[in-house]
């Protein structure tokens, strides 16, 4: 019998004076009383911070491209919509430290010089979506969202708003869709959001992570935060480890801690009568990485390098009693479910490479099977589809048929699944 998983105690958020208390809001000051908006800008980009939901692209450098000298309204979103399976972090911050979010979405939205912003939030996050809308309460009795703030002649309204439960929405052209109230699919870019976004005026889409940084770079300075890191992508990360460790849990640290450290030292390595196999280090939507890849800096650069991706920097671990085709099975059919259907390889491969591992999995798999998953995944990847999602769930497919392929043969051969007699 598996021992359950340790009870962490959890405490209340930060209110707004307690959230002071400990300088919050000083970021907000200084930027709107004592910075151009170019500086703020200049400041982000300086620290090399880059974007926090999977991506990795320069911070500063994505709002660079929002046209300061157009007339009319600017939006500024945080993507709080975070379902991509194995990834908590965000989470993690919105119900621990709300007024942080907001304070960081001012000095964003500050910088683009945007009136208008929306926590686009994941509609599961019942408990995040109380303390957000309590602290976007508190944050307007103090002064600091409204008219006027901080008596600088800067306007800025800021709205809670709950998505409708799709995986898509993550997609930042697809989550700007389903706030105008459309059907939840990607636009095609350019142009980009930056240019022509919410309502076809310049947007600025950050994750929660992202803009949870943007206060502590202003108040302590770019060169802070750079020194922060261990690589050359600044500051720190947070990291978190779920699977058969002894300590799952999400942990912020210097980014380019690595993956041996996060799982041996912090997630305290692997239960009692488990082996590690491997890990998705970023999400479900990143390549396996193996034992060979235990010293990898857990950075964008490096792990890119070993053949997968940073992503959230959310691990989910395999271990060696967990079947890898029922593992990557589970997976594909979230990722066939969460299709938006817009484009044909996306809407017909998915569910095709679904029932193959389906099949497998009972003990119905064929010869010839493998090679048909090969090519889903070379079919659904990269280039091939409207947006990410169906190379992005090629990935732990493609990984294990290259890592794990005796597992798929030995389905195929015995005409079962090995690993049930573990269940």
């Amino acid at each position: 019998m598996e021992r359950p998983l340790t009870q962490h105690i959890t405490y209340p958020p930060l209110g707004l004076r307690q959230y002071e208390a400990v300088g919050g809001y000083q970021a907000a000051r200084k930027a709107i009383r004592h910075m151009a908006p170019a500086d703020v800008t200049a400041a982000v980009k300086e620290s090399n911070m880059k974007g926090r939901g999977g991506a990795g692209f320069s911070t500063g450098m994505k709002w660079s491209f929002v046209p300061m000298d157009v007339p009319g309204p600017k939006y500024l979103v945080a993507n709080a919509d975070e379902m991509e399976p194995g990834t908590f972090k965000d989470r993690w911050l919105l119900e621990g430290n709300p007024h942080q979010l907001i304070e960081g979405m001012i000095v964003a939205a500050y910088a683009i010089q945007a009136t208008e912003s929306f926590v686009f939030l994941r509609y599961a996050y019942k408990q995040a979506a109380h303390e957000i809308r309590k602290a976007i309460a508190e944050a307007y009795a103090a002064g600091y969202l409204g008219e006027n703030i901080l008596g600088s002649g800067y306007n800025l309204q800021m709205h809670l708003h709950t998505g409708v439960g799709r995986y898509m929405c993550g997609e930042e052209t697809a989550l700007l869709n389903s706030l105008e109230g459309k059907r939840a699919t990607p636009r095609s870019k350019p142009p980009f959001p930056q240019v022509s976004g919410l309502f076809g005026r310049p947007t600025i889409v950050n994750n929660v992570e992202t803009l949870s940084y943007l206060p502590h770079i202003i108040n302590r300075g770019a060169a802070w935060f750079q020194s922060l890191s261990l690589t050359s992508d600044g500051g720190t990360k947070i990291y978190g480890v779920s699977g058969r460790v002894n300590k799952p849990g999400a942990w912020e640290l210097p980014m380019g801690v690595t993956m041996r450290e996060l799982i041996e030292e912090h997630a305290g390595g692997m239960r009692p009568g488990y082996r590690f196999r491997g890990v998705l280090p970023g999400g479900a939507s990143t390549d396996f990485l193996v034992e060979e890849h235990m010293d990898v800096a857990m950075d964008f650069a490096g792990v890119a390098a070993a053949g997968s991706r940073l992503g959230t920097g959310t691990m989910v671990v395999l271990d060696d009693k967990t079947c890898p085709v029922g593992f990557v099975h589970n997976l594909e059919h979230f990722f066939a479910q969460e299709s938006c259907g817009f484009c044909t390889p996306c809407r017909e491969g998915l569910p095709w490479t679904e029932k193959l591992l389906r099949a497998l999995e009972l003990g119905e798999g064929r010869e010839g099977d493998l090679a048909l998953l090969d090519t889903h995944a070379m079919m659904l990847g990269p280039g091939n589809t409207f947006c990410a999602l169906a190379p992005g769930a090629m990935e732990p497919l493609q990984s294990a048929l290259k890592y794990f392929r005796g597992d798929f043969e030995q389905h195929i051969r015995e005409k079962k699944c090995p690993y049930h007699e573990y269940d």
